[in-house]
């Protein structure tokens, strides 16, 4: 599927963050025959005679990065710059003037106001195309993303000058917005996917998933649910502390979730209170490849405890556990510390070798290559690496990954090489915005509801006439007419569901796309649903 979020952050994948704290102080040993010394007398030296003149705070960073470069694939160094935009997903907020937007024919173009957030409060609505910043214009100008987001942001409490171009209207209208601190949702959405039961997608593990989470699964019982499909697919992690907390809520008191143990970390136990809201009723995980570090900790808990059934393909394999350094610039060291370890034991870091980042990246590449993704008879583990679950002593493998219960292979018959060219030359994309940008007002009326949009509503001929028209523009054709028939089901699928984000929300999105989602069908099979 590609996922088209319009989520207006920067996600850092597959990493995990923990603050436990530091078994002894860092001290700095100037000692003639100390590394240290060293390190720093070439520094000098480099700084003061190298024959050119060199940028002294990029010479350090370079080599900070190179001596991280020689350690795990997880251990990285980022400046001010990268680890702000790269961590605002995580921290659950960033100031400015709350949009999700996209750029289409060069022109910003609001797809959603925040929900009582500045832009909405001044008059600002869905469909909207701001044309000028301070009197600056961005559209028409090929002016960069992350250029526009710069102007777009602030200070919480600085005002922005937005000129906007509204369907309808003759002329550009000024409106003057206050910037304030704009909530980032880690929790992607929830509904009920059948009567009794519950859905929730957790794009990734910030400071606030774990309360998004909860007011779901308020909402969720007091509909109904008694069971819960807890979507992980394609969720890179994000803080230890956010999976132990979602954990929790499904284990009895005392029951081990993670413990982590390093070579100047000593074992640390995470376990559950016995308080969770979600101590009974059949529990569901849905992984896949994509899903690491931090979602792997709740999946592994969850498997390992014998509390629920895990459902997909065996997800990354990201057992090591980071601790931000943070520089007084700004800048971050993220240090690998220790490895974490499911309830049985198990280390599901997948092999790598030190200062090889290439092969290690490759590696889902070889999953490919190999037919893992097609077939579970395709997965080996050696003896060595079986352990057994702690109720029902069911066999679960560690060194690589989590592996599901039910393995559910990737259907390349659905995701067809044209519907896959299509989406990655942004031509569906291109085509719902547009489409929905001319026909939002009849489409509000028409539908009202989501119910309503999801029973009636159907993806125009004229539609995929344009879509087919564009790419054949752009030399993407079908090679056949059994390809094209391949290809329109699922592509009227996302076009759907496109179009119900863009009139509500991602919640609307995945509860199209999810019956058409293979791994979330076998968990409804799974359930008896």
């Amino acid at each position: 599927m590609n996922r088209q979020h319009y989520k207006v952050i920067f996600f850092l994948p597959f990493y995990l963050f923990t603050f436990l704290p530091l078994s002894a102080q860092f001290r700095l040993n100037f000692g003639t025959d100390s590394p240290l010394r060293k390190l720093q007398i070439a520094e000098m030296a480099i700084t003061n005679m190298y024959v050119d003149s060199v940028d002294e705070q990029r010479l350090v960073e370079d080599g900070i990065r190179g001596m991280l470069e020689k350690m795990d694939p997880h251990s990285s160094y980022t400046t001010a710059k990268e680890t702000k935009s790269m961590t605002e997903s995580l921290n659950g907020s960033f100031e400015g003037i709350g949009v999700q937007f996209n750029i289409q024919a060069d022109t910003l173009l609001v797809i959603q106001p925040v929900t009582n957030g500045p832009s909405e409060k001044v008059g600002i609505v869905a469909g909207d195309r701001i044309v000028t910043v301070n009197d600056t214009a961005i559209a028409g100008v090929k002016m960069s993303r992350e250029d526009i987001m710069r102007r777009l942001r602030g200070p919480k409490g600085t005002k922005v000058r937005l000129g906007i171009v509204r369907r309808g209207i003759a002329g550009i209208q000024t409106f003057v917005v206050t910037r304030a601190k704009i909530p980032v949702k880690t929790v992607d959405g929830y509904y009920m996917i059948r009567p009794s039961v519950g859905y929730i997608r957790i794009g990734s593990f910030g400071a606030t998933t774990y309360d998004e989470f909860m007011t779901c699964v308020k909402d969720l019982q007091a509909r109904g649910m008694h069971d819960l499909i807890l979507d992980l697919q394609e969720n890179g992690g994000g803080y230890l502390q956010a999976a132990v907390q979602i954990a929790n809520e499904f284990l009895q008191k005392n029951d081990l979730i993670v413990y982590t143990e390093g070579r100047k970390v000593s074992r640390q136990e995470y376990r559950a209170e016995g308080n969770g809201k979600l101590l009974t009723g059949k529990v569901i995980v849905l992984i896949n490849e994509f899903s690491a570090s931090a979602a792997e900790i709740v999946t592994g808990a969850i498997q390992d405890q014998d509390r629920g059934t895990v459902v997909g393909r065996r997800s990354f394999g990201k057992g090591l556990v980071q601790r931000p350094v943070d520089f007084p610039d700004g800048s971050m060291m993220r240090l690998t510390i220790a490895h974490y370890y499911t309830p049985s034991g198990r280390c599901i870091q997948k092999p790598y070798t030190k200062g090889d980042k290439q092969d290690y990246e490759n590696e889902l590449d070889e999953r490919y290559k190999h037919g893992e993704l097609y077939s579970a008879d395709s997965i080996h583990f050696s003896d060595s690496l079986k352990y057994k679950t702690l109720r029902r002593h069911r066999t679960v493998y560690g060194g690589g990954g989590v592996m599901p219960d039910f393995f559910v292979p990737l259907d390349t018959t659905q995701y067809t090489r044209l519907h896959r060219q299509l989406a990655a030359k942004s031509i569906v994309i291109n085509a719902d915005l547009k489409y929905v940008d001319t026909h939002r007002k009849e489409l509000k009326a028409k539908y009202p509801t989501f119910d309503g949009f999801l029973t009636g509503f159907d993806v125009p001929q004229s539609l995929i006439d344009e879509i087919l028209a564009e790419g054949k523009k752009q030399k993407v054709e079908p090679k056949d007419e059994a390809e094209l028939q391949q290809t329109l089901p699922y592509l009227k699928a996302q076009i759907k569901a496109l179009v119900a984000r863009d009139l509500w929300d991602m919640s609307e999105y995945f509860q199209v796309m999810n019956e058409q989602n293979h791994i979330v069908q076998r968990a409804l099979r799974v359930l008896g649903k």
